[in-house]
């Protein structure tokens, strides 16, 4: 096969959770500009519909919660009556814990008094809703003999949170990074692995996409130092992800499983 050829999609159906997220839209325009009907997965129905009819005659939105067994169960059926297959999921879907109240957020945040039901919260998405559509959607894979499963973790994933970069120009600490989205993402990387083993042989194949921190809306403080702790010197753009992704989707990768890649601008180099 000639390279664009192994890099097409082209008659293939790809299922993203968590689509209409900023990294999430670039997802399935990535998967729509390689030839690939898509299927918008998250939770608001009518803004997955919408989306789904902006990138192409051939996508579809529904409306899904991946933590949820029935939903992804009709996510499953919905994709099948109308596209009879799958060949990509991209489990995108998470949760970045957030502290809602900035004036308790250090308090919050800190490991000592993180919250158990955000820690719940937290794992529920990132881990069991990628365990759910794994298992839901990627057996129809496996019944079939092919397919790519994608789940996407996060440098944090790989290496701790530098907790330097939430201090702010005024030297005070705005925020700690939690224990439960490393947590989360690392565990989403472990689950990889056992799924590329379990299913290598009924030819699924199954990688982790590990991105690192990308440009939306931060405080131009926060920007200038998180790139200096990176060596090409900035923050991602949403769009970086769009190459790494298309390559584990399609044949290019034929013969990787199991692996993590990182596209981090170098961030775990260091």
């Amino acid at each position: 096969m000639k390279i664009p050829d192994i890099f097409s999609l082209k008659d293939r159906v790809a299922v993203v959770t968590g689509a209409l997220g900023l990294i999430g839209k670039l997802h399935c325009e990535a998967l729509v500009e390689a030839g690939a009907a898509v299927v918008v997965a998250d939770r608001d129905g009518r803004a997955c519909h919408d989306f789904a009819l902006a990138l192409s005659p051939d996508c579809i939105g529904v409306s899904t919660d991946v933590t949820d067994p029935h939903s992804v169960g009709s996510l499953k059926d919905t994709v099948l009556y109308q596209y009879g297959r799958v060949d990509i999921i991209v489990n995108n879907a998470a949760v970045n814990d957030m502290v809602e109240n900035p004036i308790s957020a250090v308090e919050e945040s800190a490991f000592e008094h993180y919250p158990l039901d955000l820690w719940k919260k937290v794992m529920e998405v990132n881990v069991t809703g990628t365990f759910l559509c794994a298992q839901v959607l990627g057996r129809e894979m496996a019944q079939r003999g092919s397919g790519s499963i994608i789940n996407i973790a996060s440098t944090y994933g790989i290496v701790a949170p530098d907790q330097s970069l939430y201090i702010g120009a005024d030297g005070e600490r705005r925020m700690y990074k939690s224990p439960v989205y490393p947590t989360s993402k690392g565990a989403v990387i472990a689950f990889t692995r056992f799924l590329a083993a379990y299913w290598g042989n009924a030819g699924v194949r199954v990688n982790t996409l590990s991105p690192g921190g990308v440009e939306n809306g931060q405080d131009e403080f926060f920007r200038q130092k998180y790139a200096d702790r990176t060596p090409l010197g900035r923050m991602a753009a949403a769009s970086d992800y769009k190459g790494a992704l298309v390559f584990l989707a399609s044949d290019a990768s034929r013969y990787m499983t199991g692996t993590n890649v990182v596209v981090d601008g170098g961030w775990t180099a260091w």
